[in-house]
């Protein structure tokens, strides 16, 4: 008995996917539950599980091919042990992969018939059109995006071809597509460019006080609680602090209107072999130190897992990103709209310092506001992040709520 492998829901306002891994050929064994391929939205990859155990026959969706919901990816033959799909049985198959010639790769990509119909009802030419099939085949879909005037549809480099390479230097250049998640971050910050009047302010933190404080406590805090103290829920108190007096860096615009949000979910930038995600911590205002430090660690292995649902990526009205763990020392980082401000964190320093006269190496950080300006004014931003300094370097400021 044949049985239909499908495309999973993939999450609120997620309607398609790219297949960007078959773990198994056909032919292969497969147990119940074992994971058969692995699809790529947006934000997260989704693995899709065998429904039955058996061997897997054709495979309808290739690896680089765009799917929606419900879509057929492929057959299991049921029954343990089952045998190969008969030799008639993959000639019937045959034309699945056969009819998406974009395989082929290279400039021969042969567009879906749907979408070359539409380009020319509508006098769009190819080469106006971003293609989101393997290998940059155009789909239907993105003539339908190309049509409404979708920033994504239409590639940024059409206005300004790649220049060109020396036959002797293009022997050694690889070309790789990019991931949807890359797509995604690519289009994401370029529209917040476009869009937000951005601008960035700095100030610098002596972290002697939150330093001392760790040292003292982490023991203690790691085995009350079962998770270490980080810095991280330092600065998200500080910055729940500095947006309590300053609430427009915590509002958005919607039109003509201001939306101040009397919550605030804050959204804590991860680092993953893909890309930035950026889990949000709902109602973060409301937790306590150990409730943010845990829930950093337990989004923070998700985000690097690849197992983050859409939802844990919506909502947030602030942002914290650390470049620090990197080694950055200074940065400008970019608004994630429609947010109106983004705390950058950086590397801590041994600096020579001038205190009470007295020049004595403290250590020091750097701290990066980008806001936009439209809603925040300069004195707000300044006022936002001397906030957050005096109370990183007097952190009972937090427990007096001064």
């Amino acid at each position: 008995m044949s049985i239909e492998v499908r495309v999973p829901t993939l999450g609120e306002s997620v309607t398609e996917a790219t297949v960007a891994t078959w773990f198994k050929k056909p032919g292969d064994a497969v147990a119940v539950d074992e994971m058969l391929c692995e699809l790529e939205t947006d934000k997260v990859t989704v693995e899709v599980p065998s429904p039955a155990a058996g061997t897997l026959g054709d495979i309808v969706a290739a690896e680089g091919e765009t799917v929606g919901v419900d879509a057929l990816l492929a057959h299991i033959n049921e029954g343990e042990g089952a045998a190969p799909a008969p030799a008639a049985a993959k000639e019937e198959a045959a034309p699945a992969p056969a009819a998406a010639p974009a395989s082929s790769g290279g400039k021969d990509v042969e567009d879906a018939p749907s979408a070359k119909k539409l380009m020319a009802e509508n006098n769009i030419a190819a080469a106006d059109v971003q293609g989101s099939g393997k290998d940059g085949r155009v789909m239907k879909e993105d003539v339908l995006k190309a049509i409404s005037g979708g920033a994504s549809a239409v590639p940024a480099a059409s206005a300004a071809p790649r220049a060109p390479v020396a036959a002797s230097q293009a022997e050694r250049e690889e070309r790789v597509k990019m991931t949807r998640l890359r797509q995604t971050i690519a289009k994401r910050l370029k529209d917040s460019q476009n869009t937000a009047a951005m601008l960035t302010t700095y100030n610098e933190v002596d972290m002697t006080e939150v330093m001392a404080l760790r040292n003292e406590y982490k023991d203690l805090f790691l085995k009350k609680h079962g998770v270490k103290l980080g810095f991280m829920s330092f600065f998200t108190k500080a910055c729940i602090h500095a947006l309590k007096e300053v609430p427009e860096v915590n509002a958005e615009i919607d039109g003509t209107d201001i939306v101040y949000k009397n919550y605030v979910n804050m959204g804590i930038a991860a680092g993953t072999p893909t890309g930035l995600v950026v889990p949000v911590l709902n109602d973060a205002d409301q937790m306590s130190f150990a409730e943010i430090e845990k829930a950093i660690a337990e989004k923070g292995a998700r985000a690097r897992d690849g197992k983050l649902s859409m939802a844990e990526m919506q909502g947030g009205t602030f942002t914290i990103s650390n470049g620090g763990v990197y080694g950055s020392l200074m940065s400008s980082p970019i608004l994630n709209p429609p947010q109106s401000g983004i705390l950058g964190m950086h590397k801590i320093q041994d600096r020579p310092m001038a205190i009470n006269g007295q020049v004595v190496i403290r250590p020091m950080m750097y701290l990066a506001l980008s806001y936009d300006h439209r809603i925040v004014d300069g004195k707000g931003a300044v006022t936002f992040l001397v906030r957050v300094k005096e109370a990183l370097e007097d952190p009972r400021r937090l427990l007096m709520d001064l």
